[in-house]
């Protein structure tokens, strides 16, 4: 009696890299406001949140734990809000999980814009700083639950440490087949120039236009990306 093999998985949209790319821009955005504008906290890279509780942790001038805890903590409870809110959207089309996604995250932005109205470092105001980085810790949170259950590789939209790796372990001058060098150059761009505007923004209007930004890109991309014939397949493929 012959052995049936199990099916292969089904290939990921072909829309979901550019989708990635852009939601990796806006990765350079939030974390500019959040290092340049909320003081050495970072709300979509916790390995900097964990180094820097550290240098707290040792009594290091210029670190503070509280901004820190909070970020860590609230970006846990996006990534738990997302994972149960994926789990019910398996046998749902992709593109309405996706769309689900970018109007919580964007939704969050812009809260987090709207509570960044006037705010300075220089100028003390532990609620509205403790908004400001709950509010945009929870969608990154959120985000990155979201893309890993999404599973395109080389694109996680926030950090870059293994995506470097494996432009240089699988280049040519490795002996390497330059696997995804594309998207994996492309990731890093995107952060970079997500980054520098972000720095212009902060410096010249505050850290509410930056924010704005980045939710207004989240929900047009994916709604761009949710047109797309492949959108239409289950989330679970």
């Amino acid at each position: 009696m012959a052995i049936a093999t199990p099916a292969p998985p089904a290939p990921a949209s072909p829309i979901l890299p550019w989708l990635l790319l852009l939601l990796s821009a806006t990765t350079g955005l939030v974390d500019a406001v959040s290092v340049l504008g909320l003081g050495k906290v970072f709300t979509a890279n916790m390995t900097g949140n964990i180094v820097f509780l550290g240098f707290a942790a040792a009594a290091t001038p210029g670190f503070a734990s509280p901004p820190l805890v909070v970020a860590l903590l609230t970006f846990m409870l996006g990534a738990l809000i997302a994972g149960r809110i994926a789990r019910g959207y398996a046998d749902r089309p992709l593109r309405d999980w996706l769309l689900c996604s970018a109007l919580i995250e964007a939704a969050l932005l812009w809260g987090a814009a709207i509570a960044a109205i006037g705010f300075r470092i220089d100028a003390p105001d532990p609620l509205r700083h403790f908004a400001i980085i709950a509010l945009t810790a929870i969608a990154m949170g959120y985000r990155n639950a979201t893309v890993r259950q999404l599973k395109v590789p080389d694109l996680t939209t926030t950090v870059l440490t293994l995506t470097i790796t494996g432009i240089a372990a699988d280049s040519s001058l490795a002996g390497g087949p330059n696997t995804n060098w594309g998207r994996r150059i492309g990731a890093v761009v995107a952060i970079l120039l997500g980054a520098m505007l972000g720095a212009l923004l902060v410096g010249a209007f505050g850290l509410g236009p930056p924010l704005a930004l980045a939710g207004a890109i989240v929900l047009g991309g994916t709604l761009a990306c949710a047109r797309h014939p492949s959108a239409k397949r289950t989330a679970r493929g």
